[in-house]
């Protein structure tokens, strides 16, 4: 077995013990969007994620939520009816993508749209949510995160596994290593080594709430870096 369909059979046995669900996405700009941006290594692992774009999640008065992504002078729409794929245009201000028939508006803190001929205006991100979001667009595959320092971690199936602690001031890429699972414990655990840092981290198959913001979640994380343990939640997202 590949590493990387070891890497999905955890999650699969993880689902099984209802951990596991696609869900949504990682970091933010300012106060308005989740970002893929870039992320500084420290002492472990080699490279680093560069900016690919920007995720929404736009909660309107009415309507489902609306996830868009934008990546250069295109931005996608994911709709209920399908997807939808919108070029750059002129705005005179704000940023503005349109095919003719649909639009999408971002004017700072708002956005507004056209939709089958129906227009939604003072739309708010949820950046909760996009951030999420945007991770999953990322590719990755599980994301935790946890409190007092805020930290997250991030997995990428046969890639990489990124740590963030102190409230997003440090980054540490480790290279991924298949985990070693256990069904009897619901558990999952993975030890990981860079130049100076070592990281291991034990996934368990439990419901879980964030301890600042109540939000459930279907796997228990335990993480110990360099001798000190941070507790938190997390989701697969693929």
């Amino acid at each position: 077995m590949t590493v990387r369909k070891y890497g999905f059979e955890m999650l699969r046995f993880i689902a099984t013990f209802g951990t596991a669900s696609a869900v949504l996405l990682s970091a933010l700009t300012a106060c308005t969007t989740g970002v893929s941006r870039t992320v500084s290594t420290s002492g472990s692992g080699s490279g680093s994620a560069v900016r690919v774009g920007q995720t929404f999640v736009y909660e309107c008065a009415v309507g489902n939520p609306i996830t868009v992504r934008v990546e250069g002078e295109t931005a996608w729409l994911f709709l209920a009816s399908g997807t939808k794929s919108l070029p750059h245009v002129v705005s005179a201000s704000g940023v503005r993508f349109s095919d003719g028939a649909t639009s999408y508006w971002n004017k700072g803190a708002e956005a507004s749209f056209v939709l089958e001929g129906q227009m939604y205006s003072a739309c708010r991100n949820n950046r909760a949510r996009a951030i999420w979001e945007d991770a999953k667009f990322r590719g990755v595959d599980f994301r935790a995160i946890g409190n007092e320092p805020g930290w997250h971690l991030e997995i990428y199936d046969d890639e990489k596994v990124l740590f963030t602690n102190n409230y997003g001031q440090d980054s540490h890429q480790f290279s991924f290593v298949a985990p070693m699972s256990d069904p009897a414990s619901r558990t999952s655990r993975y030890d990981l080594h860079g130049d100076v840092h070592r990281l291991s981290i034990e996934l368990e198959g439990t419901a879980c709430s964030d301890s600042m913001s109540g939000e459930p979640f279907q796997t228990r994380v335990l993480l110990l870096f360099d001798g000190k343990e941070y507790f938190g939640c997390g989701r697969a997202l693929h």
